[in-house]
Formats: C-alpha cells, structure tokens, sequence
C-alpha cells in the first residue's frame, strides 16, 4: 500500500476548492471506467448539476459528506450518506457516489474509505445500517461483500448504461452492529 494515507473528514468546508475537487474526482472515475451515475466520457461540467444537488442536501442537513484528502489537501476520495426520510427507516441510510481516484486503486485507499464511512455511521445518532446500491457487471460487488456488506436485492436489467447494455441493480447491507 502507498505510504501517503489519505485523511478524511466527515462535514467539510463547502468551498471553491471542495467542490472543483469533487469534480474533478468524480469525472476522472467516470472516465476510468467508474459507475458513479454517469457513462464516460463526461467533463466536471457535465457533472456539476448532480454535485450541486447533493451538496444542497448537505447544506440542508438530509446528506453527510465525508472527504478523503492527501497530504496536500487534493481530494482523492468521497461518500455521501444520506439520511432516509420515510419514518420507519431512519434507522438506516444510503451511501451515494463512493469513489476513490483512479491512480489510488488497488493501494487499500477504497478499503480505507470503507472503513471510514463505517465509522462515520457508527457517530450518528440511531444509525444502524449502511445500504448501497451498485451497478452489475463491474465485479464491484465482490469489493463491497469483502467489505462486510451482504447483498439483499438485485433488479435484472434495472440499469441502461447503452442501448443493449442493460446492468442488474444491487442492493447491499452493511448492519453496523
């Protein structure tokens, strides 16, 4: 594993930086080949929208948003956990756009990141369980079971990354206690 870990931090800054950071995370796993809601080839532009409404439900307090820095404070890895709404879930919450940046994969930084989103979770009042969905056909279920998250639902075809590409919907549990 490459010595340089990455710091997180649970509820950053929204700043300038922050959030051209963000961007330039998020297109670089799409263009890597990453299924975090976009098909490549995407710039930060074409990606802005969606980062903008996740960071207003982070203004708004229904979304945490934890940040993976380096040493010198470029973000290298993200995960929104956002909280259910519906009453009679609210014991748990789902984890959105995990990404770890493309040069970091396979140094432990996305078992890291894991780790931290647990952790995170664990800190929040009532929170009991971690829930994610993934996209089949990337093998990125394996990663998250070796995680300790369980598979507790699957929609075939749930998922039209291209005409005639359609990807099976996994739904993953991680109970925290």
């Amino acid at each position: 594993m490459n010595d340089s870990r990455l710091t997180y931090t649970l509820d950053p800054v929204v700043d300038p930086a922050l959030r051209d950071g963000v961007l330039r995370l998020w297109a670089d796993v799409t263009n890597a080949g990453g299924a975090v809601g976009f098909v490549p080839p995407v710039t930060p532009e074409m990606i802005r929208p969606e980062l903008l409404k996740s960071l207003v439900s982070v203004a708004e307090g229904r979304t945490r948003l934890l940040v993976g820095r380096s040493a010198d404070g470029e973000v290298l890895a993200t995960a929104f956990l956002t909280y259910n709404t519906h009453r009679l879930m609210t014991h748990w919450l789902w984890l959105y756009t995990v990404m770890v940046h493309p040069r970091l994969q396979g140094e432990g930084h996305g078992r890291e990141l894991m780790a931290a989103v647990a952790d995170a979770a664990r800190g929040l009042d009532g929170i009991e369980a971690i829930r994610l969905g993934c996209r089949g056909g990337m093998g990125i279920e394996r990663f998250y079971a070796s995680c300790g998250y369980k598979e507790v639902g699957r929609v075939p075809g749930a998922i039209r990354v291209a005409p005639g590409d359609d990807r099976d919907d996994i739904t993953m549990l991680l109970p925290l206690y």
